[in-house]
């Protein structure tokens, strides 16, 4: 008889032949950052998270590098907007102040910026609006201003999350062209247009006034798609391939992973987190064994990176395991 249980029979061997071993290494943290001053208001939709204006983000710092989590994504929120989100490339704006201030306290944090327009619109899209729709080329040249403004102000990485076509090359284009020849880009190369985005609307301001994401975003119901949009984010020069969601999503993570030869990272988004944490509040589950399963099947699935609202509370618990 083949005794399989032989290697579970207690935690020493089960610890040598783990097959998948989540790390703090693996963990980025998101941060939203308001213009303005004295905020810390916590997000109603996200226990635990809060947005924070630069003179209170400190705090928040000291604890990311306490418990040695390597990175930081960053998203603004501004006090204007306007249809174009003009506010993405002043070199002046929040996300810009945030990175100088990050780079300058906390020179050892990795700081990553998220590339989009949908919290600086009016209108919530995610690039200039042509006859209802969002012009995918007019938004390209937008988010060629955006990314050398982050550049310039001292960003590590770029992360663009629009899923307008041509992104990544226009990215590597214009950082190529001002001397940011190793500046990485992570691509959100395939981004399903997923109800579990609402709490991030929430946090970050940046729900559509009309309409939807489906002219841009992907179908969730598309597989071979995410293989073609992975592909030429590939093409054109992507350091990091993307998914998001994640854990409604773990079979394009693991096709990422069987067909790139590239670091694939995963966007753990925030009704995945909230989800948790409201049948955790309800007492329905143990909600840090869910918290760590639900990373832990990520990584399994072959996940590099973790992007993750739980990237504190993660860490706690592999510090003290």
């Amino acid at each position: 008889m083949f005794r399989t249980r032989r290697l579970r029979k207690s935690e020493g061997i089960r610890r040598l032949v783990r097959e998948t071993k989540l790390s703090i290494d693996d963990l980025i943290y998101p941060v939203f950052i308001e213009e303005g001053k004295n905020i810390e208001a916590e997000i109603v939709s996200m226990p635990g998270i809060k947005r924070f204006s630069l003179d209170r983000i400190s705090k928040e710092l000291d604890e990311i590098l306490f418990l040695n989590i390597p990175a930081v994504m960053l998203f603004g929120i501004p006090s204007n907007k306007d249809d174009q989100g003009t506010e993405t490339w002043n070199d002046n704006g929040i996300i810009q102040q945030a990175i100088r201030f990050i780079k300058k306290k906390y020179p050892s944090l990795y700081v990553i910026s998220d590339v989009c327009f949908c919290e600086y619109t009016s209108h919530g899209h995610c690039g200039v609006i042509q006859d209802d729709d969002v012009d995918n080329d007019a938004t390209l040249l937008n988010i060629a201003k955006q990314v050398i403004s982050h550049a310039n102000a001292g960003v590590d990485m770029v992360a663009p999350s629009g899923m307008m076509d041509g992104t990544i090359s226009m990215v590597r284009e214009s950082l190529d062209n001002t001397g940011y020849v190793n500046l990485p880009i992570m691509a959100y190369s395939v981004k399903y247009e997923s109800a579990f985005y609402g709490p991030f609307r929430d946090a970050a301001d940046s729900s559509p006034t009309f309409g939807d994401r489906k002219t841009y975003q992907m179908d969730p119901s598309n597989r071979d798609e995410a293989l073609r949009e992975a592909t030429f984010d590939d093409q054109e020069g992507a350091d990091i391939l993307m998914v998001k969601p994640a854990l409604s999503y773990l079979d394009i993570v693991r096709d990422l992973k069987n067909n790139f030869d590239r670091p694939i990272a995963c966007y753990n988004v925030s009704g995945e987190y909230a989800m948790i944490k409201s049948a955790a509040e309800k007492g329905w589950i143990d909600g840090e064994k869910v918290m760590m399963e639900s990373l832990l099947s990520m990584k399994r699935a072959g996940a590099d990176i973790i992007i993750t609202y739980f990237a504190k509370e993660a860490a706690k618990f592999l510090l003290k395991s």
